[in-house]
């Protein structure tokens, strides 16, 4: 897509508007949307960012170029990214969020781990900062202090090691990046053509759906709670739960549905194996469990329970056992398919880059990287109090798995497009290590994987971006996310504490992830769990040895593997949102693709999900912009 000398800046005027543009009107929206619905509004910040720009430069006969399309582009999804499955947009301040819900939750509380948790992670229990639901407190210093160096660390960290990587794998090595054209053509593809009628009318479509969903699911629990005591809900958000309804016929079950359309349109976008076998392993608990609680193995769940309370007691019981195996073999087999794929590859290359693209030198990637991991060897070692956790496990994580890991990694994005990771690696050292206390849990590691960083830079090159727009990049968007994120954070707060009857989303699942965390929180706490009561080898080493036999023999036929990552991924996974995501997969493609061609669908599906999300994520932002207002004009005392 770029010849040698057609790199160009992406940075500009017009790109830094758009960055504060997306950080003081989609964040807050984003952050609201998660906490609600459990959506995540990343995809609609992007569409609607790159839409109304391109169309407001084209109207002063000034487009858009592709490199200022891509860096806005890359600002929209840093800025709106939703973290992990607690939905937490808005940057690293939900982090600080999450931390205080540990803190004053009532099983921690109940198991004594709330109060074990260190001052540089959340103020205690009972603080002032936490009763009155501000940052801006002396007991919020140490966290957030900590919070920033960590975000300065962690973009040297996997920029510089990413950089390294990009320069030994596609210039060197010069391996293909499969993937990479396809995800840079997508992005540019409202830069390439004048006339995109097509893809205003799909996205439309999905945006008007989008609205009527979310002025359901969305506006009218948020603007009802100003006016009545509780919130008006017409659909229960993020499910409705058949758990104790069908206790005496399932017992030990969990059974229930989403109400979030947007699934449905994410099934359909998917890839149809990965949803059928997540789909798949979920029905295998519903259709198990009454079965091993019949036979004695389940015998944490009481009647009553709700799907989260049952399925965290059924994890407790077996399953956690099943994922730690069958995570195992998923690990192992995909290190095999990388070695697979790496043998005998040789194309010799130059370190040489090619100009104008904006390289920098390898010494100073590798210097960022090293001082990256320096920075956080020297914050455990401070912060840890227990002495007993080595240093050489803070240096194999740091200059020896890390950079191992990664470079393996790299390379099989680069010919495959695909990456495997270990799993409980962390976890494994923690326990060996003997260290005790549960500060070890939130210390920052320096452990990660930055393979697919390699694949982001060819990218970049692709698009005809100068390497140095990314770094200018980074260096707006650390004060922005982090201004944006503690301003709007604290309004979001002071509206009720986070998870509420006001934020159902957070209220239904948080749940679930506070009690996995405080399971890992208890394995070296004083008094707390051992592993040994939890994971039962002889279920470890049977699902471990029936993954790996699924995965090698399918491997060998040519079957789609990603039906047996997705049965995985069901099988920790609750039924009630997989089951309308799967009604979208054989909408997808039992019908849509048929009536509209493959090649045809394929193109509209992910328009029509960007627009739903842009749809539902107006209303969010509407419908926090008028509780903000009403909300403040309410605490004035006139």
């Amino acid at each position: 897509m770029s010849e040698a000398g057609q790199f160009e800046e992406g940075m500009s005027r017009r790109v830094v508007l758009g960055a504060f543009f997306i950080g003081f009107l989609m964040m807050p929206g984003a952050i609201y949307m998660g906490l609600i619905a459990g959506s995540s509004l990343g995809p609609a910040a992007e569409w609607v960012t790159l839409i109304l720009f391109s169309e407001v430069a084209r109207r002063t006969f000034a487009p858009l170029r592709r490199q200022e399309i891509y860096t806005l582009y890359y600002i929209a999804g840093g800025l709106t990214h939703a973290a992990g499955g607690m939905m937490l947009a808005g940057g690293p301040f939900g982090g600080l969020i999450w931390n205080q819900y540990l803190a004053q939750s009532q099983v921690g509380q109940l198991l004594g781990l709330a109060a074990q948790l260190p001052a540089w992670v959340v103020p205690p229990a009972g603080s002032e900062a936490l009763a009155e639901r501000t940052f801006f407190h002396p007991d919020w210093l140490l966290p957030i202090g900590l919070l920033v160096v960590g975000q300065v660390l962690a973009r040297a960290e996997w920029f510089g090691l990413g950089y390294v990587l990009f320069r030994l794998t596609a210039d060197v090595e010069r391996l293909p990046f499969p993937l990479a054209p396809v995800a840079a053509q997508g992005v540019m593809a409202l830069a390439e053509s004048e006339a995109q009628t097509w893809r205003w009318r799909v996205f439309a479509s999905g945006m008007g759906l989008g609205l009527g969903c979310g002025a359901v699911l969305v506006g009218l629990p948020a603007l009802s709670g100003l006016i009545a005591s509780r919130p008006l809900v017409l659909l229960p958000v993020p499910w409705i739960d058949f758990t104790r309804d069908l206790e005496r016929v399932l017992p030990a079950a969990t059974l229930g549905i989403g109400t979030d359309p947007g699934l449905v349109l994410a099934g359909a976008v998917l890839p149809f194996w990965v949803v059928a076998g997540a789909f798949a392993g979920s029905l295998v608990q519903v259709a198990a469990n009454p079965v091993l609680h019949h036979l004695g193995l389940l015998t944490r769940w009481k009647p009553g329970m709700d799907a989260v309370s049952t399925h965290f007691a059924n994890d407790l019981d077996l399953w956690l056992s099943v994922y730690v195996g069958a995570g195992g073999a998923v690990a192992l087999v995909g290190l095999w398919q990388a070695a697979q794929a790496l043998r005998g590859y040789r194309q010799a290359g130059s370190w040489a880059p090619p100009p104008g693209r904006g390289d920098f030198p390898l010494g100073l990637g590798i210097g960022l990287y090293v001082m990256a991991a320096c920075g956080y060897i020297a914050l455990c070692l401070i912060l840890l109090e227990d002495d007993s956790f080595p240093l050489v496990f803070l240096l194999g994580f740091a200059f020896v798995l890390t950079p191992l890991v990664s470079y393996a990694n790299a390379r099989m994005v680069g010919l495959t497009g695909q990456s495997a990771g270990i799993p409980l690696v962390r976890e494994g050292a923690f326990l060996l290590s003997g260290y005790r206390g549960v500060d070890i849990w939130f210390a920052p590691i320096p452990y990660g994987d930055h393979g697919r960083r390699a694949q982001f830079f060819r990218e970049v090159e692709l698009t005809g971006t100068r390497l140095s727009s990314i770094l200018k990049a980074e260096l707006l968007l650390l004060p922005l996310v982090l201004g944006c994120g503690l301003l709007f954070w604290s309004v979001i707060w002071s509206m009720g504490p986070i998870p509420s009857i006001l934020f159902p989303y957070a209220q239904q699942y948080w749940h679930l992830f506070a009690l996995r965390q405080f399971m890992w929180l208890s394995f070296t706490a004083q008094g707390g769990l051992r592993f040994g009561e939890v994971v039962d080898p002889a279920w470890a080493l049977g699902s471990f040895v029936v993954a790996g036999g699924a995965l090698w023999g399918l491997a060998g036929w040519g079957a789609p593997l990603a039906g047996v990552y997705g049965f995985i991924r069901g099988l920790q996974s609750l039924p009630h949102l997989l089951i309308p995501e799967m009604l979208g997969a054989c909408l997808g493609r039992f019908w849509l693709r048929r009536r509209l061609g493959p090649e045809e669908w394929g193109r509209r599906a992910p328009i029509l999900l960007a627009g739903y999300a842009c749809g539902q994520g107006l209303i969010g932002m509407g419908a926090v912009g008028v509780v903000l207002i009403v909300r403040a004009v309410a605490q004035l005392p006139y």
